[in-house]
């Protein structure tokens, strides 16, 4: 239990690190809300709290930070499933104890208002940064939890504890983030949308079941994929182990 519990205040952290970071980067800029923020650089702010968050803790918790990811590696049976909703809750607390702060900080500044900055919280519709529809929110969040799943599933395989590992999870967030901030505002991660949605309420709460259907069912059908391919991949290995045995 000590060590589930370790784990599980790891990946508690390790998101809250994500979400102020991330969110941080647009509700904590004035010209963010008065002008319209750069998505480079709030894509960068989300690539590098997760490379920093990764190579901190991802030996202790697996680096997960994301419930989309936690039931993808469930599902292609790398994770246990006792711990797959130990994990989630600690996911979207951490991420809430980080908007929390957000909105304590962002308070400080005259004029806040949450409606009016909606203060980094994902939508489509008229809640879309360019007024993208569901179905192109749909697409997009799917399409580009799959791939982020698929990326960590074979950075976790291939790279483990190693330092390009992280980078190569921080890089392929801030490359999703440069896509999908203009359509949803950015999520792939049910536990950072919630946690945004939480505090703007409204729009946000009836909104929010895309941002948890789209990137969970991607990470899902992610794992199947990854589970076929690394299955060929070892028969493959194993065959050509088989051919040079026989010819030594």
């Amino acid at each position: 239990m000590a060590v589930l519990g370790k784990r599980l205040s790891v990946e508690g952290v390790g998101t809250a690190w994500l979400v102020f970071v991330g969110c941080g980067s647009i509700v904590l800029n004035t010209g963010a809300v008065q002008h319209g923020y750069g998505v480079l650089e709030v894509s960068l702010a989300f690539g590098l709290a997760l490379a920093t968050a990764s190579y901190w803790f991802g030996g202790t918790s697996g680096a997960h930070f994301n419930p989309a990811v936690t039931v993808g590696f469930t599902a292609a049976q790398r994770f246990p499933v006792k711990d797959l909703l130990p994990y989630i809750a600690a996911q979207i607390l951490g991420a809430v104890a980080a908007a929390a702060l957000l909105v304590y900080v962002a308070n400080g500044r005259p004029g806040f208002e949450m409606g009016a900055s909606e203060f980094a919280a994902n939508g489509f519709g008229d809640h879309s940064p360019s007024d993208y529809k569901l179905h192109s929110a749909l697409a997009i969040e799917f399409v580009l939890s799959f791939a982020f799943v698929m990326v960590s599933l074979f950075v976790a395989t291939r790279y483990k504890a190693e330092v390009a590992g992280p980078v190569v999870l921080g890089g392929c967030l801030a490359l999703i983030y440069l896509v999908s901030i203009p359509v949803t505002n950015g999520s792939v991660n049910p536990a950072r949308s919630t946690a945004q949605a939480l505090f703007v309420g409204d729009w946000a709460l009836d909104q929010l079941w895309l941002f948890w259907a789209a990137p969970m069912s991607g990470g899902v059908v992610a794992s199947f994929v990854f589970s076929v391919l690394s299955g060929r991949s070892e028969q493959s290995a194993a065959a050509l182990a088989d051919r040079q045995s026989e010819a030594a």
